[in-house]
């Protein structure tokens, strides 16, 4: 039997340059060499792991790679750990996932000891690399692996129940890569940077497993940091990049901070980049149009779920309007359904958006029912509204969430949150509805200033007057310090509600 089609990748391209990690530099060759023995020490003298579960909590960097590509390598489902996830939320994926076994980095080790000890794991240290790049010890023939079986389990943010554990196999994984690959063009003499989380889908698929499959160079960050990767921008280091909003905002500020002689070189080094993305949350207008001022580049932004991966994407080449999502990326099928069950076939008619395809997840883990809840006829019930515009899907929201009924109207709270967004004095909203009597649902906004700014309710709906429509103004307006956020950093809306409903706030 061939070889997974990552490792197969991997392979073939040898000597290329697959990590920069700070000033060292990482082969393809040296990172499969190291996974090998990632793979012989969670085998411990087995012959395959046969779709054990082997969770690891290991920083950006080789060691990376090297172990999700050595549990692959072993026959194990991989199950990357949040790095800042807390104790009591390690818990809850151990003991719902039990791992066989969890890899550790030294200083991650210390504090899962006890977590894995209590519950029987292993715990397991990454082997120690050489100067020359290989690791130390014996390294074992891989078991024969097929496709169909699982590969990962990422777990979903868990915005209104206990994170479920999502089971994508190995076809499943190749076909939300090739889609992409094919969709934005990847090829062997790309780089970007990658600081994205990486027990996320978009870090983990749409940047790294996308950069090594191609035979690019991804450069890896343990965060976020403007002052480290600006210069590097500036330098022509990188052909594309992939960000969240909240990323391109603090690189506006940061870029508005500069000397006007260096912000232009680093705009330009922006500018002369072939792709620039944004996902994982909407895009706002505002941002969209200022990236474009600043840089000349216009955003491409996605639509996607850890269950699917992603399926919709503004294209390449054409038109990319802020606030659209695109249409269907290779391979995916996508339809809006309405809630009266039929298909959408009118533009501008919401309905949740359904999906079929590769690409989609097996299930979640050990929750028949809820995988079984998930599904309509074959095709993933997303949760997520949408409308067609001129072709293009527009995102309203999430249907329990995001949709607003108020006054006989169905709102999105996301359009909503972007025209707020261009207030002065507002930092960062999160717009909800509130029971009413009258309306049904009010229409009602939590707001983080910005420094030195005040708002209030008054002020906020004479500014949206001509900017929205009325029946969409924030009735209630509430300034909050934070905005509460799960451990992905997505506003949970529940909590805001709630927070409405304190007296306190």
């Amino acid at each position: 039997m061939a070889p997974l089609p990552v490792l197969a990748r991997a392979a073939a391209h040898g000597g290329r340059v697959a990590l920069e990690c700070g000033p060292a530099r990482h082969t393809y060759d040296a990172l499969l060499g190291r996974a090998g023995h990632v793979a012989a020490a969670v085998l411990a003298g087995g012959r395959d792991l046969a779709e054990a579960r082997v969770a690891f909590l290991v920083p950006p960097g080789p060691e990376y790679v090297a172990t999700l590509w050595g549990i692959w390598q072993a026959g194990g489902i991989a199950l990357p750990l949040s790095l800042s996830a807390t104790a009591h939320e390690l818990d809850h994926v151990l003991d719902d996932a039990a791992p066989t076994a969890v890899v550790a980095a030294a200083d991650a080790a210390v504090g899962l000891a006890d977590a894995c000890r209590r519950r029987g794991i292993r715990l397991v240290e990454p082997p120690a690399s050489s100067p020359g790049g290989a690791a130390p010890g014996q390294a074992v023939a891989p078991p024969d692996v097929a496709e169909e079986r699982p590969a990962l389990i990422l777990y979903t943010s868990g915005t209104t129940s206990r994170p479920k554990g999502v089971v994508t196999t190995h076809r499943c994984l190749r076909a939300q890569i090739e889609s992409l690959v094919e969709a934005w063009r990847w090829r062997p003499e790309d780089r970007i940077p990658l600081f994205l989380p990486l027990h996320h889908v978009h870090g983990i698929v749409n940047v790294l497993c996308c950069g090594l499959w191609s035979g690019a160079t991804v450069d890896m960050f343990p965060r976020f940091d403007a002052d480290a990767i600006l210069p590097r921008v500036a330098a022509d280091a990188y052909t594309l990049f992939m960000a969240v909003p909240t990323i391109y905002v603090r690189l506006i500020e940061a870029l508005d901070r500069l000397p006007a002689a260096r912000r232009a070189e680093v705009a330009d080094g922006f500018r002369r980049m072939r792709l620039m993305v944004s996902g994982s949350a909407a895009l706002p207008a505002s941002v969209f149009a200022r990236w474009e001022e600043l840089t000349g580049q216009r955003l491409l932004e996605r639509y996607g779920m850890t269950e699917i991966g992603m399926a919709l994407s503004n294209p390449y080449d054409g038109e990319r309007r802020p606030g659209a999502v695109g249409g269907p990326l290779p391979g995916v099928e996508v339809r809006l359904v309405g809630e009266d069950g039929r298909t959408v076939d009118r533009d501008g008619e919401p309905g949740e958006i359904q999906v079929r395809g590769p690409n989609v997840f097996l299930g979640y883990w050990n929750r028949p029912d809820a995988t079984r809840e998930s599904f309509q006829d074959g095709w993933f019930r997303s949760g997520d509204v949408a409308v067609v515009e001129r072709g293009s899907y527009r995102i309203l929201g999430r249907s329990s969430l995001d949709i607003i009924k108020s006054g006989g109207y169905k709102l999105s709270a996301l359009e909503i949150e972007a025209a707020l967004l261009d207030h002065p004095a507002i930092g960062e909203c999160a717009v909800v509805g509130l029971p009413d009597a009258t309306w049904g649902e009010a229409v009602a906004a939590a707001v983080v200033l910005r420094e030195g700014r005040s708002l209030d309710a008054e002020g906020l709906r004479d500014w949206c007057r001509g900017r929205i429509s009325p029946y969409k103004i924030p009735r209630v307006l509430r300034v909050v310090d934070a905005l509460p956020r799960n451990a992905m950093g997505k506003v949970t809306k529940p909590a805001v509600v709630a927070a409405f409903a304190r007296p306190d706030g």
